[in-house]
């Protein structure tokens, strides 16, 4: 156990500077990915929920069901292939085809980016989905545009649902950013990778990585979690209105029933 720690503390001498980068650099592209993902899912989300009806022009009709089969292609194929094939194919197929060498570190961030695309898309869409259908009606009553029902009405409850998935979806680019290793991304795997073969020191060294991998992810989940209990507010609110207040029970507790 001694000689464990001598070489946990060896590594860390020698190459903690290393693997501190490395750690950033996932970091950099877990949220990254997150962002960029999340924002490509939720247009996705939003598009596939316009609502098409038969009376509408045949035109429109057809250029939905034209960008609808796109886009659905797009989420079947990248939720159904690995991404490390996905970064092989986008990084040297840009280099074969098209003659372009891409930044390693650029192009890590737009593989993973678009493969979280493909699962945020889907999430959204649930999302939506799970928001009853009579607030659609009554926005759409009033007058309401799809467009102005979603941003005002429909995003802000479906948002709050998927914050799970959305922390969930974090977490694992968290981990899976390690695959891009296979085109050279220096990430904390890749620099563990590197520090393990010069020294053949390997259970210290992805020991080393295994704890700030956990760090990482649990450090997210909470701050992920805080964000969820502000999103929900206070658990007392008071009620605000033209009806009479019985015995001066103007707060309530949340779950209470006036």
């Amino acid at each position: 156990m001694r000689l464990f720690f001598q070489q946990v503390q060896s590594i860390l001498d020698k190459y903690g500077a290393l693997m501190l980068e490395g750690t950033g650099v996932t970091i950099l592209l877990a949220i990254v990915g997150t962002v960029v993902g999340f924002a490509i899912g939720l247009l996705i989300g939003i598009y596939k929920t316009i609502p098409i009806r038969k009376e509408d022009p045949l035109l429109k009709r057809i250029v939905y069901k034209i960008l609808n089969f796109i886009l659905s292609a797009y989420i079947e194929i990248f939720r159904s292939t690995p991404m490390m094939v996905q970064a092989m194919i986008i990084f040297y197929g840009t280099a074969a085809i098209f003659n372009i060498t891409l930044d390693r570190l650029i192009a890590g961030m737009f593989i993973i980016s678009i493969n979280t695309g493909a699962y945020m898309a889907e999430i959204v869409r649930g999302g939506i989905i799970s928001v009853d259908k009579g607030q659609f009606e009554a926005t759409h009553s009033i007058g309401m545009t799809h467009f102005q029902s979603m941003l005002f009405i429909i995003l802000p409850q479906a948002i709050r649902n998927i914050m799970p998935a959305v922390g969930n979806q974090l977490i694992i680019n968290m981990k899976d950013s390690c695959v891009l290793s296979v085109i050279s991304v220096a990430d904390l795997f890749f620099t563990t990778k590197s520090a393990a073969g010069a020294t053949f020191i390997f259970f210290p060294t992805f020991f080393i990585a295994g704890v700030i991998y956990f760090v990482l992810c649990f450090s997210s989940t909470q701050i992920l979690r805080y964000l969820e209990t502000k999103m929900d507010g206070a658990d007392t609110y008071t009620i605000y209105g033209t009806e009479p207040v019985i015995n001066g029970a103007d707060t309530l507790k949340r779950g209470d029933v006036k």
